[in-house]
């Protein structure tokens, strides 16, 4: 789950604690262009506070006033729709006449926004199910796989990490990477088997192992949902990890270092028997290319090319490490640049 959605869970617990009521509103389908994707959720207080967002503005400022004028007076949900016709597209600012269905639902403190905040930040992936006739509600396990579903009786909403990362290494650069992570939601395992990089690791929201990388891959069983980035330099510790991870449908499998490590990294992998297809799944030098220096910087860039990969964007050639500094040598010997 987006991280801003999270927020809305905690706000409205909080509220909720404090006495207060609290209008929940959720994305539940949208037709056309939409700023905001199934899922999304924004929270009123009876005051008119607001945490979150399901448009970009507009249906925000409408539902504020909504409850600012009439209070929250329902007690149970209801499903309502926006920008059906082109002029409330134009009013409520949807984009290309777009529309969007919301559930607003009342909440409670039998609602258990409470319980499943702490189940979340547990790192546990949690269904949501909703009775529109009665408000009732039921937690319970979801897969990864599970979606937002609304049938106008019930509404289901899936809570929780869903993507994992497996990062080789607790460096420096691996301490900026998985903060940024953390935030983009991923429930991120660091593995190092070295004590005078894990004694001192203190990253909230990630969980640290000692054991060998290749064990580490083999005990994930990672799926299409993971990432792995190894990031220690030593082909001792990133090989392992990366002769396993190629196998695994993992999304994404990076690797840091320079084009000629990277190039004799391969050459290394091949002795594993990695296949020519499972050698092309592995990027590296890992991140794209913005001129990054800093360990932040690196991150940041790391985090571009994995959130790329998990959103199936296709990047080209010259907007990655390889492909930019091989462009720019060849600019700057004279030659010409053709972008693709």
């Amino acid at each position: 789950m987006d991280s801003v959605d999270l927020e809305v869970l905690k706000s409205s617990a909080r509220w909720l604690e404090l006495g207060h009521r609290a209008l929940l509103v959720t994305v539940v389908k949208t037709w056309g262009s939409s700023p905001r994707p199934e899922g999304a959720m924004l929270a009123v207080r009876d005051d008119g506070l607001v945490v979150g967002s399901v448009s970009g503005g507009c249906i925000e400022d409408d539902l504020i006033e909504r409850v600012r004028q009439r209070g929250i007076e329902q007690s149970v949900p209801e499903a309502v729709k926006y920008g059906i016709t082109a002029e409330e597209a134009h009013r409520f600012g949807l984009p290309c006449g777009g529309t969007i269905q919301l559930v607003l639902e009342p909440l409670n403190k039998a609602s258990g926004i409470a319980e499943l905040c702490e189940a979340v930040e547990d790192g546990r992936l949690i269904a949501r199910r909703v009775d529109m006739a009665t408000g009732a509600v039921q937690l319970g396990p979801a897969l990864a796989t599970d979606g937002v579903d609304f049938d106008e009786e019930r509404l289901l909403t899936i809570h929780g990490p869903r993507y994992r990362m497996l990062v080789i290494g607790a460096g420096q650069l691996s301490r900026y990477l998985c903060h940024i992570a953390v935030g983009l939601d991923y429930q991120v395992t660091v593995c190092d088997p070295r004590e005078e990089y894990t004694d001192e690791w203190d990253i909230p929201g990630t969980k640290i192992v000692r054991t060998m990388p290749d064990d580490t891959v083999l005990d994930m069983k990672l799926d299409e949902r993971c990432a792995v980035i190894a990031l220690t330099h030593d082909p001792k510790l990133d090989d392992l990890a990366l002769m396993e991870a190629l196998k695994t449908p993992a999304f994404y499998v990076g690797a840091l270092g320079s084009r000629r490590n990277n190039a004799a990294r391969r050459e290394r992998l091949k002795e594993f028997d990695l296949n020519d297809t499972e050698l092309a799944r592995l990027h590296g030098p890992v991140g794209i290319y913005i001129g990054s220096r800093t360990p932040p910087e690196i991150a940041v860039s790391i985090l571009a090319e994995v959130t790329a990969a998990k959103n199936g964007v296709s990047l080209p050639t010259l907007l990655k490490v390889e492909g930019a500094k091989a462009a720019r040598e060849i600019a700057a010997s004279g030659g010409a640049v053709c972008s693709v």
